[in-house]
């Protein structure tokens, strides 16, 4: 327990010229009883007059904690203080007078059943908590709730936070916030105290984060940017996967994939490794030149294996679309694919999403503009292997990575050279839906640049047709999104959620396995370029309250709304006054909800919301 003392102070007037009777001390305003979480901060104040100069002595359980100060505040109070009882003595030279006795109450830290350990919350990139029990639609509003505290970082926060509740770290049981930056620096916060619980740079010897690449994308410096996933049954007490970027000073610069402890941050035997790759091709090989690329789409834990998949600097240089498979113990290279291995660009952005996984061990992602080879083999595949702007299903079958399926649309040509591909947003995969004749579909949704909402059969994807998309599921390009997407949608209680440049949150219903237009409900307010990528707090399938970071050029703005109508908005960040809960935004952020709070990232860290 750490005591603070506020500086001296004193109340009343002097004895001014002949007085010769001092006044007692009296009293005005008592102490009042306090109520914290173990590890928060306790104050308790005494307003007191007589003359001057007043000394104050502060007692805990009748020992004395500090002297001269009309506040005691007590530091990250223990759990061993519950029940304490407070009060001060006030004296001067006339006499002394005694505060009531108060109460200091430290409730335990409450375990929470939540975990957020890879982007959007599941391997099929939902964006759905349904664990959450203390937010609620009936009780959010500006009034109670609001910014409850500030994870100071060194650098820009891209990547989602993650959770880990009942974590033991030092001995003691914390619920933990993991963040990474840009500058290269991984951390562990306390979710109920917002103590830091470690700090550790992820840099190698005489390096720094990279510079932008000559691309405002990622800005000022590159360093850790997609989303890490956290494995809490790996390693010795649970094992957080990331990819950082790096440079030394002959101009040289790496991808390095790391394994840390997540009581600790200490990297586990083994890590990093140096994330290198060759490919073959009909010129012989393709090497990954790890200066054209960042890691922006969050990284996959499957089975045993870490995923990971590549973005460009804006389009500058030569690039491709590069999937690597890390064994998560031995961080070893398992598997390697590039899916445009004979052609030119593919990056895999998705706004930050992930590759997101299906119970057959296969994933799906959205991959950018770049050469699709629009004649086709006997099994309907681009005959050199080029699969640029297309919705792709991977096998891991094997330990291989192969392409198994894919959709992509008949003027796909087209759109990649008018930039209008589907690479700019994300894709989830839907649970089994049943139509109307009692049949099971396995779908998944995604959307880009062209403003068309692509459901597809992942057990049938539709590959490719020259003429129509007639092959696809589902194709929505009316009565849907009215922008690009740039974003990730998510699922809650049979909807989609969709967050378009320039458009309205919207949401999209399912019936007879497939979505209806136009949407069922949306929001009042636009969200501009980025739109927006949801997510969503729930008790199971009530109490829904859809989350979204609105970025308003420098300052964001967090918005609420019930899952039911997106018509009903029930807090945002601008209605509180005296700017009480702004915050500067970022360029793409997915707010993350555990334990009753969201958590939003921000170029200097992360803002928390919370009850007040």
């Amino acid at each position: 327990m750490t005591v603070w003392l506020a500086a001296c102070g004193s109340a009343g007037s002097g004895s001014g010229g002949g007085a010769t009777n001092p006044t007692a001390p009296t009293i005005s305003s008592q102490p009042s009883a306090q109520t914290v979480t173990a590890g928060q901060t306790a104050t308790f104040t005494v307003s007191a007059s007589g003359t001057a100069p007043l000394t104050y002595q502060w007692f805990l359980n009748s020992a004395a904690v500090g002297t001269n100060s009309n506040t005691l505040s007590i530091m990250q109070t223990p759990a061993s203080d519950n029940a304490a009882q407070i009060f001060v003595t006030v004296s001067n030279t006339a006499g002394m007078v005694n505060s009531n006795t108060v109460t200091l109450t430290v409730n335990p830290v409450q375990a929470s059943t939540a975990n957020v350990l890879t982007f959007h919350n599941d391997v099929a990139r939902t964006g759905q908590n349904l664990n959450e029990t203390i937010l609620t639609p009936a009780g959010l509003n500006s009034s109670n709730f609001g910014k409850v505290g500030f994870l100071q970082t060194d650098g820009l926060v891209d990547a989602e936070p993650l959770y880990v509740s009942n974590l033991t770290v030092s001995g003691a049981q914390h619920n933990v916030v993991f963040v990474v930056t840009e500058h290269d620096s991984a951390y562990a916060f306390d979710a109920d105290t917002l103590a830091q619980l470690w700090k550790v740079s992820v840099l190698g010897a005489n390096e720094t984060s990279s510079d932008d690449r000559g691309c405002g994308q990622v800005t000022p410096e590159i360093g850790v940017t997609s989303t890490p996933v956290i494995d809490p049954h790996a390693g010795s007490h649970g094992v957080m996967y990331l990819v950082a970027m790096s440079k030394n000073s002959n101009g040289n610069y790496f991808h390095r994939l790391h394994a840390l402890d997540i009581t600790t941050g200490a990297e586990i035997s083994g890590s990093p490794t140096t994330i290198q790759a060759t490919f073959p091709n009909q010129g012989g090989q393709t090497t990954f030149d790890p200066k054209q690329y960042k890691e922006r789409a969050a990284l996959l834990l499957l089975k045993g294996v870490i995923y990971t998949t590549w973005a460009s600097h804006c389009d500058a240089g030569t690039y491709t679309g590069w999937i690597m498979g890390y064994h998560q113990t031995t961080l070893q290279q398992s598997s390697v694919l590039n899916v445009i291995p004979n052609g030119g660009d593919g990056a895999i952005w998705m706004a930050g999403d992930g590759p997101a996984a299906d119970s057959s061990g296969n994933f799906y992602f959205l991959d950018a503009n770049g050469t699709f080879d629009t004649t086709l083999d006997a099994g309907g595949n681009p005959v050199n292997s080029d699969y640029g702007n297309a919705f792709i299903k991977i096998s891991t079958a094997n330990n291989t990575l192969s392409v198994a399926d894919y959709f992509t649309m008949h003027n796909t040509t087209s759109e990649s050279d008018a930039d209008q591909d589907l690479g700019s947003g994300g894709e989830i995969l839907l649970p089994d839906l049943k139509d109307a004749a009692n049949n099971t579909w396995h779908l998944a949704v995604g959307a880009g640049k062209d403003s068309h909402i692509y459901l597809v059969n992942r057990d049938l994807m539709g590959k490719f047709n020259t003429s129509n998309d007639s092959a696809i599921y589902q194709e929505i390009s009316s009565n849907g999104i009215s922008g690009g997407s740039f974003a990730t949608p998510a699922y809650f209680n049979n909807t989609v959620y969709y967050g378009a440049v320039g458009d309205s949150l919207k949401a999209f219903t399912i019936a007879n396995a497939k979505l209806v237009t136009p949407p069922g409900s949306q929001s009042a307010a636009t969200f501009g370029y980025p739109g927006a990528t949801p997510s969503i707090s729930a008790n199971g399938t009530s109490s829904g309250i859809v989350w979204a970071v609105e970025n308003s050029g420098g300052t964001g703005v967090l918005h609420a709304y019930d899952a039911t109508n997106l018509a009903t908005e029930l807090y945002n960040s601008s209605q509180a006054a005296n700017g009480r809960d702004t915050f500067s935004d970022n360029k793409f952020i997915t707010p993350m909800i555990a334990g009753g709070k969201v958590y939003v990232g921000t170029p200097t860290g992360v803002i928390v919301f919370g009850s007040l």
